[in-house]
């Protein structure tokens, strides 16, 4: 992936994440905390393993493909989102898991 494209990704998603702190703060007179962000993160995975089983056609009949995709990219916004709260650099977690890994294969 494009390092210049993945800043943008990451800058884009924090950005958005910001616009929802300020929905949080007024609709519940505070932010959400790191947390709730996980457990919402949570949330979309499982609905991801629906989804793939709806794509399968063994959880429904209907054709989750838009639905599937949105939440693929909804669960790797969340993975900024909790990267970011948890001080963790995700470009860097990510080379590291993709050197240690393509390692064990070497």
């Amino acid at each position: 992936m494009d390092q210049n494209n993945l800043d943008k990704i990451i800058e884009s998603s924090l950005a958005i994440r910001e616009k929802y702190h300020e929905l949080e703060i007024r609709q519940n007179g505070k932010e959400w905390t790191a947390e709730q962000d996980a457990l919402a993160y949570l949330t979309n995975a499982g609905l991801v393993g629906r989804n793939v089983m709806s794509h399968e056609k063994t959880w429904s009949k209907k054709n989750s493909a838009e639905e599937l995709e949105h939440k693929l990219g909804e669960n790797f916004w969340w993975l900024i989102v909790l990267a970011d709260r948890t001080g963790i650099d995700m470009k860097e977690a990510l080379n590291k898991f993709l050197t240690k890994t393509e390692n064990l294969f070497s």
